[in-house]
């Protein structure tokens, strides 16, 4: 999900009276694109293999951007399993060798006002189930201080089928055998963008505060520490992004080779085998409007 919208300005008087002044000029703002990813890579873990991921955000600036609406729709398909094929651990009954990752469609909406945000995501996995995750995060961006580039983020898991076992007795008892387990991912990151040469360097830390079963940890774990290169070409309409990434998760490193309980291991969205989740990374080719 990416962020570089183009503006078509138009006034808009009396839209969003609440947050800006009568006067106030208003852009619509759009993205449309997709990539081709060799790797579907999510907040450093393994989550598919060759993908193409296609989005579209639509919304509105106001006060020379400094207040930003969007909304849109986010997906990854043909995700087919050709990386781990010997390093997936089969879940019984279900384990199927010629699985292939179910489409993923993500509905993501956001407001951002002087470097603060807040947004929803919905992650719907087109499986037999129709699994899904709804999450909340919000952010800061710190611009105003450092010029560009750092950031903070923190996502949590508020609905859906991201559950722990239930501990609590009386709960248990009722017939309660699952909670929410609230997984929650901190994200600080770093951009840095030669504009000259549409060169973007990246390096991102992320974490995860407690127990999690999308993430993989029992406690507090870092889980992601990536770096990441983009570089642009304007091509008429269009911007072309080729990029690359690599991410190491050090809760997911083996503490015991001899004892595979040691590993890390993390379902993919929409697979029915687990994964080590230790090192990944992925190369991909993006096109935008």
């Amino acid at each position: 999900m990416r962020n570089k919208m183009k503006k078509i300005s138009v006034l808009v008087a009396a839209m969003f009276a609440v947050v800006m002044s009568a006067k106030a000029e208003v852009e619509f703002a759009y993205e449309a694109g997709a990539e081709l990813v060799s790797s579907y890579i999510w907040r450093g873990m393994y989550n598919g293999g060759l993908s193409f991921q296609p989005d579209v955000e639509v919304g509105f600036n106001a006060l020379d951007e400094a207040i930003q609406f969007r909304g849109g729709v986010w997906a990854s398909v043909g995700a087919s399993d050709w990386k781990f094929k010997t390093n997936g651990i089969e879940i019984p009954d279900v384990y199927n060798p010629n699985t292939y990752f179910m489409p993923e469609i993500d509905f993501i909406a956001s407001v951002s006002a002087y470097g603060a945000s807040v947004g929803f995501n919905e992650y719907y996995y087109c499986d037999d189930g129709s699994t899904h995750n709804s999450e909340i995060w919000f952010g800061y961006n710190f611009d105003h201080f450092f010029g560009q580039g750092a950031y903070i983020n923190w996502y949590t898991v508020v609905g859906g089928a991201d559950k722990v076992l239930e501990t609590d007795l009386k709960k248990i008892a009722n017939g309660q055998l699952e909670r929410q387990a609230f997984s929650t991912y901190i994200e600080l990151g770093y951009d840095y963008t030669f504009e000259d040469y549409g060169l973007t360097l990246g390096a991102q830390l992320g974490m995860s505060p407690w127990e999690s079963p999308l993430y993989g940890n029992e406690k507090f774990a870092v889980v992601n520490i990536a770096l990441n290169i983009h570089k642009e070409w304007e091509v008429g309409p269009c911007t072309l992004d080729l990029f690359a990434t690599g991410s190491l998760n050090p809760n997911g490193m083996v503490t015991d080779k001899d004892d595979p309980e040691y590993n890390v291991f993390v379902n993919a969205a929409g697979d029915d085998k687990l994964y080590v989740q230790k090192l990944n990374g992925c190369i991909g080719l993006g096109v935008w409007f």
